[in-house]
């Protein structure tokens, strides 16, 4: 039983609810938002500074929309990856209204139906979920208007940078919403998007090593984030076929209304819309232009270059008809760069030098672009630049000419630029172009650097333009074909064409694994054959490197600044021999479909001749004469003079402060071992029949690597760069036989070769490193544990070159 007294409390509590509750009910939009700041346009919001608060007016619950979350500004390190002006989900969404509440929901974009029952259209809504990404309280009505608090949504994590952080162990955080605010500055409305902006601090504990390079105070993480409502496209756009051999990425989803004869994926390209003013005309301008805006804030003659890069798109569009369908501006000085109705090309700073990215807001419904936005990092330009001087060591005279290097580092950012344009056009990458002479801006260039007179010659080192495959793309993704039977034969004979002009084509996952096993589509490669890249390679390193010294500094510079100028050039290498790796068990193949009349190719074993020969020329990396450096060289390289200190970018070495150059060679012959010894490229080995002599099997590859390294005899001027080298090829060899995705006919030829070689160790007793290695062995042979493991150093980021 309820005392009447507590019972008198409670009912008076009730009355005061409900006539606070009826007061809100009945508290109209315009009383509400008297004393605001009104923003009117797609959705018109109101501004209280008083409060900081900002409240969203919603007319119409069921029109959807896009929501696109970015990063105007960001954290600055590459390797935490929150960037400014990076781009989040691209959302197809809708507010809903429940009680005194309005929730927006992210729809379902991934499961349709193309029909128009609306039994079919509601089967396929119930049978997929949706996810609220957000829950907004309703603080005032009018005319079936209402009014809703947006301010904690803005000030949340919707850029998930908390799940970053701690993915990237930089610790624990949280945004913080005493120590957020609305940005009224950049939150603005007009007629087809409504832009909001919020400085968000994210609190934390435990802070790691990004976090503490990049922030003055780590455990507070102040960035800026973003939130673009967007009217959605009208219904005349159309879309465009994906083609595996198209070039374009693929925008797909599940048609549950397809016929049973049909399949269900429906799969289609993103792209910009463009439309010819006159289709029939062969030049015609277009009805609105593809326009791209530069970062203000680019210095020259860095801007002159990346607009010079840019541009080269207008070339593709021109060869199909266009005149002045691609264009390149400044941003205007009150343009905001998160404004979708601006496609733009953004300058980012870091504290190191990372990638660069094109990314794009996509209409998930059709693949539309609605807007472009390149981020490019400012130090890439710096790191080309040595590079270049690294090559070429010119400091000879106290007043050097240095411009042969600066236009090198100037024409890597041209294409630069053009590749990730090319990406918000909806391209991919095409990492075999280089296979055809660097036809692409969409491969990842290697300087295409050479030996003249005994010197490395930089002329020519990028090229210049469109390529043969980028013509073809943009002829593939942006002819206008206004009538859909033309547009499927225009289509099939571009493919044709293209494939009977031999280009090439292969994307990411062909080309970015170790484990690929493809001949062709590599990254960073030089020359159509990756054999003849790597020699020439081989010999622009040699002469680099007896030429590096003190005429690789100019004058003031710390001689121990010598050993982050040098790890590019020793090892220059690296990406080449990577190509090469792809050699041994390699095939073969291209992206075809099933034609009338035509036979496929197929998947075609690399030739005996050639695997056996990749092989001896990755052997070639883990000899003393190719790891060792001069004397002269290592003696010139001081520990880090006073106020300056290792990075990133230097040597991982064994010896404390001074250089190391015995781990420095470890480092190269582990990366060489890292691409020799992966399971699947040995499964594949091992797979093979044994037919020919020269078939190259597990055995016969194991039997030249200790040939050449731990069975060589010993050289005095290079012995100690031997040993090591000896170490972490059995090192990689037991590491390798006891790795998980090895197949078991593979691990059994490996351990009769480790047991081949330990008799042959323990035969040789009078090697003293012979003796050490057949003991680790013993232990191994008796309790199938490998004791003699070590982490071997790795390379300097190399990535992006």
């Amino acid at each position: 039983m309820i005392p009447k007294i507590l019972f008198s409390v409670m009912l008076i509590s009730s009355v005061l609810l409900s006539n606070v509750y009826a007061a809100d009910e009945s508290t109209s939009i315009k009383e509400f938002v008297q004393t605001m700041e009104t923003h009117k346009g797609f959705f018109t919001f109101h501004y209280q500074p008083k409060t900081g608060k900002v409240f969203i007016q919603i007319t119409d619950f069921g029109q959807p929309f896009l929501f696109q979350s970015s990063m105007p500004q960001g954290i600055g390190s590459n390797d935490i990856g929150l960037d400014r002006g990076q781009l989040g989900d691209t959302r197809l969404v809708k507010f809903e209204r429940f009680g005194d509440k309005v929730l927006l929901k992210q729809l379902n974009t991934q499961y349709r139906v193309s029909s128009s029952n609306p039994a079919e259209i509601a089967s396929i809504d119930e049978a997929f979920a949706d996810s609220v990404i957000a829950g907004l309280s309703i603080v005032a009505e009018q005319d079936g208007n209402v009014l809703v608090d947006y301010t904690d949504f803005l000030l949340s994590d919707i850029h998930q940078i908390s799940e970053r952080l701690k993915a990237t162990k930089q610790g624990n955080f949280h945004a913080d919403a005493k120590r957020s605010g609305v940005y009224a500055p950049r939150s603005k409305a007009f007629p087809d998007n409504t832009e909001l902006e919020a400085l968000v601090t994210f609190a934390g504990s435990d802070p790691g090593e990004y976090v503490q390079q990049v922030t003055p105070s780590p455990t507070s993480i102040s960035v800026h984030l973003h939130h673009s409502l967007i009217r959605l496209p009208d219904d005349q756009y159309r879309t465009r076929q994906f083609h595996p051999y198209s070039g374009f990425w693929k925008i797909s989803y599940q048609d549950y209304s397809a016929s049973i004869d049909e399949s269900m994926e429906v799969s289609v390209i993103p792209r910009h819309r463009l439309v010819k003013k006159d289709p029939t005309a062969k030049i015609s301008e277009a009805v609105e232009p593809i326009v791209y805006y530069l970062d203000p804030g680019i210095p020259q003659p860095i801007l002159g270059a990346l607009m010079d890069g840019a541009k080269w798109w207008d070339q593709a569009f021109r060869a199909i008809g266009y005149k002045d369908a691609f264009q390149v501006k400044i941003l205007p000085a009150d343009a905001d760069p998160m404004d979708v109705r601006y496609n733009v090309i953004q300058w980012v700073h870091r504290a190191t030098r990372g990638w660069s990215y094109g990314s794009s807001v996509i209409d998930p419904r059709t693949g539309e672009i609605i807007k472009g936005h390149v981020t490019l990092g400012s130090l890439r330009v710096r790191q080309d630049y040595l590079i270049a001087l690294g090559l070429t060591s010119p400091f000879s005279e106290a007043n050097t000419d240095t411009t042969a290097q600066q236009e090198m580092a100037l024409a890597r950012i041209r294409q630069l630029s053009a590749h990730e344009v090319g990406h918000t056009l909806g391209i991919a990458h095409n990492f075999a172009a280089s296979e055809d002479g660097r036809e692409s801006v969409m491969d990842y260039p290697h300087p295409d650097i050479k030996v003249e007179q005994g010197k490395v010659s930089l002329e020519g080192a990028y090229a210049t333009g469109m390529g043969k495959w980028d013509n073809y793309v943009i002829a593939y993704g942006y002819q206008d074909l206004p009538n859909a039977k033309d547009e499927a034969s225009y289509l099939a004979q571009v493919v044709e064409k293209a494939q009977a002009d031999n280009l090439s084509y292969q994307s990411d996952p062909d080309a970015r694994p170790k484990s690929a096993a493809n001949d062709q589509g590599h990254l960073w490669d030089i020359d159509s054959n990756p054999l003849i890249g790597l020699q020439r390679l081989f010999e622009v390193r040699e002469v680099a490197l007896a030429q590096f010294g003190q005429n690789s500094l100019p004058e003031g510079e710390a001689y121990s600044s010598l050993q982050e100028r040098l790890v590019p050039i020793y090892y220059l290498h690296r990406y080449q021999l990577e190509a090469v790796s792809k050699l041994l068990g390699g095939v073969s193949y291209s992206y075809e479909v099933k034609q009338s009349g035509v036979e496929p190719q197929g998947a075609i074993e690399v030739d005996d001749q050639v695997q056996n020969q990749a092989l001896a020329a990755m052997l070639k990396t883990l000899e003393g004469k190719f790891l060792s450096l001069s004397p002269q060289l290592v003696k010139l390289i001081t520990p880090k003079a006073y106020g300056d200190e290792r990075t990133r970018e230097s040597f991982k070495g064994r010896t404390g402060l001074t250089f190391d150059p015995v781990s420095a060679a470890e480092a190269s012959a582990g990366y060489t071992l890292s691409l020799m010894l992966v399971p699947q490229r040995l499964n594949r080995i091992a797979a093979n029949p044994v037919g020919k002599k020269d078939r190259l099997t597990i055995s016969s590859m194991l039997e030249a690597l200790f040939d050449q390294t731990i069975k060589r005899k010993p050289n005095k001027f290079t012995m100690a760069v031997d040993q090591r080298v000896n170490y972490v090829v059995l090192n990689g060899v037991m590491n390798a036989m006891q790795a998980q995705e090895l197949a078991p006919e593979a691990r059994a030829e490996l351990l009769v070769n480790v047991s081949a070689l330990h008799e042959y160790l323990r035969d040789n007793k009078r090697n003293e490193q012979h003796r050490a290695m057949a003991k680790q062995l013993d232990w191994f042979m008796q309790s199938g544990e490998w004791k003699g493991a070590f982490e071997v150093k790795q390379l300097p980021p190399g990535s992006p070159i």
